[in-house]
């Protein structure tokens, strides 16, 4: 890499390839991944969520990681943002992080009627 303008390509690209992750959207979900999250399973919450969002098809959601909330004994963390409110959900394993997303999809096909 000898030059900003490869720095950004390679941004764009890297953006491109990460797909419901980057998406600027009217929804976004966040894990708390820091080591308490981790350790507690956040992990697993994770991965739930990206594998519910690509099998309901649900779009213009943006997932992301953050580090530690500082509430660690409630881990593991997942903060929601939909159509500017705010929900945070403690205690969430993987079949918790699953009802997250469909109750999304529920919410959003209300939303488009």
């Amino acid at each position: 890499m000898k030059s900003l303008q490869e720095l950004k390509a390679m941004r764009e690209r890297m953006g491109e390839s990460k797909g419901i992750r980057t998406s600027a959207s009217p929804t976004k979900i966040t894990v708390a991944m820091g080591t308490c999250g981790i350790a507690a399973g956040a992990r697993s919450v994770l991965l739930a969520i990206m594998g519910e969002l690509a099998e309901t098809g649900l779009r213009d959601t943006a997932v992301t990681q953050t580090g530690c909330l500082g509430i660690c004994e409630r881990e593991p963390l997942v903060e929601v943002v939909h159509q500017g409110h705010t929900t945070l959900y403690a205690y969430v394993n993987a079949e918790r992080a699953r009802q997250i997303v469909r109750d999304l999809l529920s919410t959003a096909e209300k939303e488009e009627k």
